[in-house]
């Protein structure tokens, strides 16, 4: 897939407006019950990145951006300010935040992947881009040092240990975030006059899957 290891600038993306969507089929039973189903196992994100400019400068940074993307043909980096950590937006990231896997002893490679839990439900969601140099990680609460005790490929989201984690032991990590995305639209129309009358354009994106 085309992609750009770049991100959106975050004085844009800052004050725009989205978050997840799902998808489920719902068929409504002759007796009044319902079934519903949903052909997704992961959510969706969407923004509206217009409604972060605030000036003619930005919507100059917004549309060197999009011409450099080509449009919609290359993805790039989105920094989802509302959900962009392993951790609570309040706290700082650490390396016991999240549990992404359980040594056998011969598995070296751990993909990143964030945790949402309500009451008895959860969702694990893949972490595909995470910010470089924020990703700490342990072993059974022992921090490892990244470069020594493993790496990261932050294109993929997969920590690689040096040694395989032992047999049963926890390995959890900490990470900022970004949403791979890519424009939802090949078109930016802006209006000069409506914009310095506060009306802004409607400047879409969408989460794309890798």
């Amino acid at each position: 897939m085309s992609f750009h290891e770049i991100r959106f600038p975050t004085t844009l993306s800052f004050g725009s407006a989205g978050g997840p969507e799902r998808r489920t089929d719902i068929v409504t039973l002759a007796n009044g019950f319902e079934e519903r189903n949903t052909p997704w196992a992961h959510g969706r994100r969407r923004y509206d990145a217009g409604l972060g400019l605030r000036s003619l400068d930005d919507v100059e940074t917004l549309i060197a951006f999009f011409e450099a993307r080509r449009g919609q043909l290359f993805g790039f980096r989105w920094k989802d300010w509302a959900d962009f950590r392993s951790c609570r937006p309040s706290q700082a990231v650490s390396a016991d935040d999240q549990l992404i896997g359980i040594g056998d002893g011969v598995n070296r490679l751990f993909p990143l992947a964030k945790r949402y839990v309500s009451g008895p439900a959860e969702y694990l969601r893949p972490v595909r881009k995470p910010v470089a140099g924020t990703v700490q990680v342990a072993v059974e609460g022992d921090v490892k040092a990244e470069g020594v005790d493993f790496i990261v490929d932050t294109a993929v989201g997969m920590v690689t240990f040096s040694n395989p984690p032992l047999d049963g032991t926890l390995v959890t990590a900490g990470f900022e975030f970004d949403v791979p995305v890519r424009f939802d639209t090949d078109q930016i129309a802006v209006s000069v006059a409506s914009f310095h009358a506060g009306e802004v354009p409607s400047v879409l994106v969408v989460e794309v899957r890798l």
